[in-house]
């Protein structure tokens, strides 16, 4: 029985046909980065330190994955900037959002238990249990915790697609990219914005909601009525 032939594909032969590929690809290209352009424009002047971020009442940290049940080194740095820029008064709540879509995994249940055991009152943090992705992390920010305004903290690959999506939410946004290391982690979440941005142009364009939006949470607004006492009381 004879094998069946691959044939490669044909190439153009004339310089109008080559030429007209070129220009395919070349489009492509413009295509494939417009995404990402759009994510520099929009946060190119919104990237602060953390010693140069404005006072923001809440600072939101995004999830960043757990190792056996606590945050992840990637995700222990965005918590230690939080509880720095909490610590130096220029955010009063934070506002953790992650992955709890199973009961063996919680991300917000985490991040509140280093963020207390670093200083930060369990008043003065609140809970997005639902903050499964970027995009829905910002609507519901905005939808169901009622924040206007707030500085962002994620790594540096990921900061501008979380400024460029929270704004497009309704959400005035700073971000502060920590430093992390350049290991195997940070090169293939580098790699995984280059992806990423497209979903994300998409998300702003067509505003989707998120996969679990649910009732309005006063939890922000609780939390910052104690700023003047201090209060103890965990806030969901």
């Amino acid at each position: 029985m004879r094998r069946p032939t691959l044939r490669r594909p044909r190439l153009p032969r004339t310089r109008r046909g080559q030429r007209r590929l070129v220009q395919a690809v070349m489009a492509g290209c413009v295509l494939a980065l417009l995404p990402a352009t759009w994510m520099y424009t929009v946060a190119g002047d919104r990237l602060r330190t953390a010693a140069d971020v404005p006072r923001t009442d809440v600072a939101v940290v995004f999830g960043a994955g757990l190792w056996d049940g606590e945050p992840s080194p990637y995700l222990a740095h965005r918590l230690d900037a939080a509880a720095g820029l909490y610590r130096e008064g220029r955010v009063e709540v934070v506002l953790v959002t992650g992955d709890n879509s199973r009961e063996d995994y919680d991300e917000p249940d985490a991040m509140r238990g280093y963020l207390t055991r670093h200083g930060v009152p369990d008043g003065r943090i609140v809970s997005d249990y639902a903050g499964f992705d970027t995009w829905d992390s910002c609507v519901r920010a905005k939808k169901i915790f009622g924040v206007d305004e707030a500085v962002l903290i994620s790594q540096g690959f990921h900061i501008r697609r979380a400024v460029a999506l929270c704004q497009a939410a309704g959400v005035e946004s700073y971000g502060v990219g920590v430093d992390a290391v350049h290991d195997v982690t940070w090169y293939y979440g580098g790699a995984r914005e280059i992806l990423a941005a497209g979903k994300a142009a998409m998300d702003a364009v067509f505003r989707p909601d998120p996969r679990f939006l649910g009732p309005r949470e006063p939890g922000v607004e609780r939390a910052l009525a104690t700023t003047g006492s201090g209060g103890t009381g965990a806030v969901p």
